[in-house]
């Protein structure tokens, strides 16, 4: 029962209630009204760094050749009308209202860890290989991008690694298997389904917050804890990623921006311990985190790369915005 309490606490969390009344409310305004904004909207550039601006466009947005979409191409339009709206249709819709509801584009939303075989939207995807298709925007946001005001210093916190998190995955389940009576660890999974043995009770993320260290492993895409883990006093103890997100996990440095373990998870007590015995390394990681997703902070500039990564999008797919 008090389990229950704590996966309704509202501390460190986004708030759903005015989430889902704002973007349903958002599909009563003509559309008409945004798309006459987007001038402006574009023209605010000026008061940013335009060469920063167009880095992040252009890593989101890796269409550089003009392509023809197929007629499997859906109309913008059609992102309202959704028989069942989720928040993939709701962070979508909040830049595609400002350009023709005519245009047309291809829409992968969920966990997407392949390469679309069409120019498509999506919330995640490698970060390796050709990945043009792979057209990155800010979606599930409200679960994904948090940032917290961390009060405790990291040399108050236990010299431990919490984790808590769905363990779905054969990678999950391995660390699990190698870490989950560890004296450094104190981890769990927080489904029921399989693997009883495994199963934690559940932790706030004020709770997560008396650690060191925070275990950041990918599911079945990103880790959808590392924006608040980063923004943190704790540490981030994370693989080298696979797949990336609106954060640009590709981008992010080992040892620089979070404590790197190995694949096979061999040396996690060795980097435990050292980052516990070396602190003015830990501390400098957590301010080079805290740098890193500062750039994450500022809504209007924001708001701006999605709709130029939109631009850019129907721009390249000869489709073009007047």
């Amino acid at each position: 029962m008090f389990e229950n309490f704590k996966r309704l606490s509202f501390r460190h969390k986004n708030n759903k209630v005015w989430y889902y009344i704002l973007n349903h409310a958002r599909k009563y305004f003509p559309s008409s009204i945004f798309q006459k904004r987007l001038e402006k909207k574009l023209a605010s550039i000026k008061n940013f760094d335009a060469n920063y601006i167009k880095k992040r466009v252009d890593y989101y947005n890796r269409l550089e050749v003009k392509c023809t979409l197929s007629d499997k191409a859906e109309s913008i339009s059609n992102l309202t009308h959704h028989p069942k709206l989720t928040v993939y249709h709701f962070d979508t819709y909040e830049f595609m209202r400002y350009f023709k509801q005519s245009l047309k584009a291809h829409f992968e939303f969920g966990d997407v860890i392949h390469v679309p075989t069409e120019p498509s939207i999506v919330k995640s995807r490698p970060i390796d290989g050709n990945i043009a298709n792979s057209i990155v925007l800010k979606l599930e946001k409200l679960r994904h991008f948090l940032f917290l005001n961390d009060k405790k210093s990291f040399q108050s916190k236990k010299n431990m690694m919490v984790g808590r998190n769905k363990a779905n995955q054969p990678h999950r389940i391995k660390f699990l298997e190698m870490y989950f009576n560890h004296p450094m660890c104190n981890i769990g999974q927080v489904n029921r389904d399989i693997n009883p043995q495994f199963i934690g009770s559940r932790m706030t993320i004020s709770e997560h917050l008396n650690y060191k260290f925070i275990l950041c492993l990918e599911g079945w895409d990103v880790a959808s804890n590392l924006k608040w883990v980063m923004s943190s006093n704790s540490l981030a103890v994370m693989t080298k990623p696979k797949y990336e997100t609106w954060f640009m996990e590709g981008t992010l440095i080992p040892n620089y921006h979070y404590v790197l373990i190995k694949d096979d998870y061999s040396d996690l007590e060795e980097r435990l311990n050292y980052y516990i015995s070396h602190t003015v390394e830990a501390l400098k990681i957590i301010e080079n985190a805290h740098e890193y997703q500062k750039q994450f902070k500022n809504k209007k500039q924001e708001d701006l790369i999605s709709l130029l990564v939109l631009k850019k999008y129907f721009e390249k797919t000869g489709q073009g915005i007047n």
